[in-house]
């Protein structure tokens, strides 16, 4: 195992928008949504707040409407084939995010190794959620660290996708870092930088700097073109 490659979800797989935002659309709550997300910039609820004021916005959701959601939602481009890539090489991949985990968990079917999301109450919500299972900023570093201890990874074999503040305790901890589609501020710490709709093309970036690249695969060659 040479190396993990780490993907934040919303804004950096799912090209502009967020999961959350996708089921409120679809749910007709989402001014709701947007309101509570603005209170969440401003520091007026945290990350526990949000997800038990999402869970009373969506009482209706069911598995199957989210299940059509996300098939239907604005995944970047590129993605299967990058995830297929990592595989080819024996190398893992892993979407660390804060979305419910009920929504991140399909990547798997993408191709995605691990998820390490927010866990929320079986759908359609009729528990409680448990505030412990939702995770944090903070919570990327330790899920990462977790992952590459057990494959017996140092930090430095790592590589990291994102685009905005949630990113940032990670991308202060490691070194191989691309901002895809990114805010200024996480632009500031990252090490490389990709705008646009190809996952490929971020990966190739970032793969092509590695002192682990390794030989060139079918993907390579098209990108290099």
């Amino acid at each position: 195992m040479s190396r993990l490659h780490v993907f934040d979800m919303d804004g950096t797989l799912l090209r502009g928008t967020t999961a959350s935002l996708e089921i409120a659309r679809r749910l007709g709550c989402l001014p709701d949504l947007i309101r509570l997300e603005a209170d969440f910039a401003l520091g007026a609820v945290d990350t526990r707040g949000f997800a038990a004021e999402i869970c009373r916005l969506w009482r209706e959701l069911t598995p199957e409407l989210a299940a059509d959601v996300f098939a239907q939602a604005p995944w970047i481009g590129g993605l299967r084939e990058v995830l297929a890539d990592i595989r080819r090489r024996g190398e893992r991949s892993i979407v660390v995010t804060m979305s419910p985990d009920f929504f991140a968990d399909r990547l798997r079917a993408y191709g995605v190794d691990e998820v390490v999301a927010s866990g929320f109450p079986s759908l359609p919500f009729r528990t409680a959620l448990d505030p412990k299972g939702i995770l944090t900023p903070a919570d990327k570093v330790t899920a990462v660290d977790r992952v590459r201890t057990a494959l017996g990874l140092g930090r430095d074999s790592c590589t990291a996708y994102g685009d905005s503040g949630s990113d940032i305790p990670l991308f202060r901890e490691l070194k191989h870092t691309v901002a895809v589609n990114a805010d200024d501020a996480l632009r500031r710490l990252a090490r490389y930088q990709y705008d646009g709709d190809d996952l490929r093309r971020a990966y190739w970036i970032a793969r092509a700097q590695s002192p682990e690249r390794g030989g060139a695969s079918s993907l390579d060659s098209k990108e290099r073109q």
